[in-house]
């Protein structure tokens, strides 16, 4: 009894590393307030501990409107509201600030709120590729280098989304950036959507930015409702789970493998911008929580 007791002890204990790994490993998700469209930020934080995010990712106009709540409200007000409700804005999506206009917006959100991260859109040529794509990466990340040099001074991160009809669009461009990059407060705000025609290089595009390079991750499909009105169930399948066509064991499969570690969004785009996915605050929760459970199951099943 004994000896067999022991035995069982020691099957237990005694994982191999990659066991542990496998066991450790979990996706952080964070609530995108876009989705509520401009509802007040009162009504919003109490839905990122329900829809299992550990923090919020602030947006502005035209998506949203909380950035704009927080400067009319000012900065200790808004401190006391994400207090009481225990969220840490962690990530501020600033596109209109373009990636050589956050000096300041870096400075202010760090010192009042403890961001993380800022996410923005590229600059440059439109979607290079081959040898003209690592000639334009490497233009632009020359011209980020005093500007990564704030967010170094800041602590934080800039996050800059790989966009249609921009910079970081192909897939070349993006191992450039993987293979030309040096800081570590510089990365790619990872986004498949955009990739839906090399939808079958996500994975190894993540594989290829490792880590280092992917701060921030959209869980977002590409739709034909994400640019023009239609029908709802067709708009919905921008979120994992509702019917779009990416696959995602092997999405998570490559993250895993990654040991990535930094944030995941599940986002979609309503049309007209700036409006809520869905009526109210619960449909907008479940909907975030139907598509967070897809995309665990596709986990548990790597």
């Amino acid at each position: 009894m004994i000896t067999s007791l022991s035995a069982g002890v020691l099957g237990k204990t005694l994982a191999t590393p990659a066991q542990a790994a496998d066991q450790a490993f979990k996706l952080r998700y964070i609530l995108s307030s876009a989705m509520y469209g401009e509802m007040p930020l009162a009504s919003i934080l109490p839905e990122v501990a329900k829809a299992g995010c550990e923090a919020i990712d602030i947006w502005c106009r035209v998506h949203g409107n909380q950035r704009e709540q927080i400067e009319f409200m000012g900065h200790p007000a808004a401190r006391e509201i994400f207090e009481k409700h225990s969220v840490k804005p962690a990530v501020f999506t600033r596109y209109p600030l373009g990636p050589f206009g956050l000096r300041e917006e870096m400075k202010k959100v760090q010192e009042s709120f403890g961001a993380e991260i800022v996410v923005c859109g590229s600059t440059g040529p439109p979607e290079p590729s081959g040898k003209e794509a690592k000639k334009a990466v490497s233009a632009f990340l020359e011209k980020m280098k005093p500007h990564v040099a704030h967010a170094e001074e800041a602590g934080m991160t800039i996050a800059v989304e790989n966009h249609g009809r921009q910079l970081l669009y192909h897939p070349d461009s993006l191992r450039y950036f993987a293979e030309l990059n040096t800081s570590r407060n510089l990365g790619i705000a990872f986004a498949p959507h955009h990739l839906y025609k090399f939808a079958n290089q996500v994975p190894s595009l993540i594989r290829a930015l490792g880590d280092r390079n992917i701060p921030f991750m959209y869980f977002q499909e590409h739709s034909e409702g994400m640019y023009k009105k239609a029908a709802k169930k067709i708009e919905m399948q921008q979120l994992p789970g509702f019917g779009g066509g990416l696959d995602y064991k092997p999405v998570v499969k490559a993250l895993k493998d990654i040991g990535y570690s930094g944030y995941c969004e599940i986002f979609m785009h309503p049309v007209p911008r700036g409006i809520p996915i869905l009526p109210t605050v619960a449909e907008i929760t479940a909907a975030i929580n139907r598509s967070r459970s897809y995309v665990e199951e596709c986990l548990g099943q790597v």
